[in-house]
C-alpha cells in the first residue's frame, strides 16, 4: 500500500510502498476513511525540534485518523470488524499516530484497540478524524481545563480551526461567548456560531470582569492582554503556541488571584464529548475536505494560512 512519509526535515513527504499491515496482540487494523491534517505537521517537516517525538524515521505521517476496523488482534475485546470508530492520539498506549508508530496518512492504520473511541450514530467520518484532535483539544480547554460553567461570561480569543470549535462548545453549554478576532472575515463565523460580540484586540476586553478567558492564539500579548480582562479568581486557559513567551505584569496576577493554566491536547472522554456534540449538529466546525493524493500540498496550504477551518483528506 501507499504511504505519505517523513523521511526527514525540511524534505518532502515522501510517498512510498509499505507491507499490508496485520494486528498484533490488543491491536486492530482500521481501513482509513478520513484522515486530518494539522498545522503541527508544518511543525513536522520544517523544525528539527520535532525529531525528538519521532523515535523511528521514515513514519507515516497523520495523527487524526478514523475509519473502520477490519481486523481484530488476539486479546482484543469489545471491539468486532465493522466497528466505526477514531484514534485517541493521546489514548492509553501512550504512542501517538504519526509520531510514535505510523500514522492515517495510509489506507491502513494498526492501533491498540485501547485508544479507540467509538463513532456515535450520524457522525461523519471527516468529523470523527478533526475530533481526534482538533475537537479534543478544544473541547478540553474550555471544559476540562476552564472548567466551563452555564452563564458564565468567556472570552476566546482567536476563529481559526480551534477556537470556533472552542466558542461553539461554550455557547451550546449556556456561556455569555465574546470573540476576539484579528481577521475580518472570518468575524461572521463568530455570529453564526452564538457569540454575543467580537472585538479585534484583546485590549478592548480590560476591566470586563471575564469568568474564562481561553486563548487560542498564544501571541504572549494576547495572554498578557487577558490578565485584564478577567475577573478577581478568574481563569485564563492558554492553548495557543504563536510565541513561546509572555511577560506578565505579576501584580495584576496576584491582585486578581488570577488562575493561569496551560492546555495540551486533552483525553479520550474529551474525544467522545466532542463526538456527541459533533453528532448531534449543535457544534458543526468548518472543515475543508480533500483526496488522499493532495495530501502534500493540503500541508502547504495549511503553512501558507490558505485553509479554511479544519483540513480533511477522505479517502475512497
Amino acid at each position: 500500500m501507499k504511504a505519505w512519509q517523513f523521511t526527514g526535515t525540511h524534505e518532502p513527504l515522501a510517498l512510498n510502498d509499505l507491507e499490508e499491515p496485520v494486528p498484533g496482540p490488543g491491536e486492530v487494523v482500521i481501513d482509513v476513511k478520513a484522515a486530518g491534517l494539522c498545522h503541527s505537521d508544518v511543525g513536522v517537516l520544517e523544525d528539527e525540534g520535532w525529531l525528538a517525538l519521532l523515535p523511528a524515521i521514515p513514519v507515516t505521517m497523520g495523527h487524526e485518523v478514523a475509519g473502520v476496523v477490519s481486523a481484530v488482534g488476539e486479546g482484543v475485546e469489545g471491539v468486532e470488524v465493522g466497528d466505526q470508530v477514531g484514534v485517541c492520539p493521546t489514548g492509553p498506549s501512550g504512542v501517538a499516530p504519526g509520531y510514535g508508530r505510523n500514522g492515517g496518512f495510509q489506507p491502513r492504520h494498526v492501533a491498540p484497540a485501547s485508544d479507540l473511541v467509538a463513532m456515535p450514530e450520524g457522525l461523519s467520518f471527516a468529523l470523527a478524524a478533526a475530533g481526534t484532535d482538533a475537537g479534543m483539544t478544544s473541547y478540553h480547554a474550555v471544559v476540562t481545563i476552564g472548567g466551563l460553567e452555564a452563564d458564565q461570561k468567556v472570552a476566546i480569543i482567536g476563529l481559526g480551526g480551534l477556537g470556533q470549535i472552542g466558542a461553539r462548545v461554550a455557547v451550546v453549554k449556556g456561556a455569555d461567548v465574546t470573540v476576539c478576532e484579528i481577521n475580518e472575515d472570518v468575524w461572521p463565523l463568530a455570529e453564526k456560531i452564538g457569540a454575543s460580540r467580537v472585538v479585534k484586540d484583546v485590549s478592548e476586553l480590560a476591566g470586563e470582569d471575564f469568568d474564562l478567558v481561553v486563548d487560542y492564539a498564544g501571541f504572549g500579548t494576547t495572554t498578557v492582554q487577558a490578565v485584564d480582562a478577567i475577573r478577581r479568581d478568574g481563569t485564563i486557559v492558554v492553548v495557543g503556541m504563536g510565541r513561546l513567551e509572555a511577560t506578565i505584569n505579576t501584580r495584576d496576577v496576584i491582585l486578581k488571584q488570577a488562575r493561569i493554566l496551560g492546555s495540551n491536547g486533552g483525553t479520550m472522554e474529551d474525544v467522545a464529548a466532542c463526538y456527541d456534540l459533533f453528532a448531534s449538529g449543535e457544534v458543526e466546525p468548518q472543515l475543508t475536505t480533500i483526496g488522499f493524493e493532495e495530501i502534500p500540498s493540503g500541508i502547504e496550504r495549511l503553512e501558507k494560512g490558505e485553509v479554511t477551518g479544519r483540513l480533511v483528506a477522505l479517502y475512497e
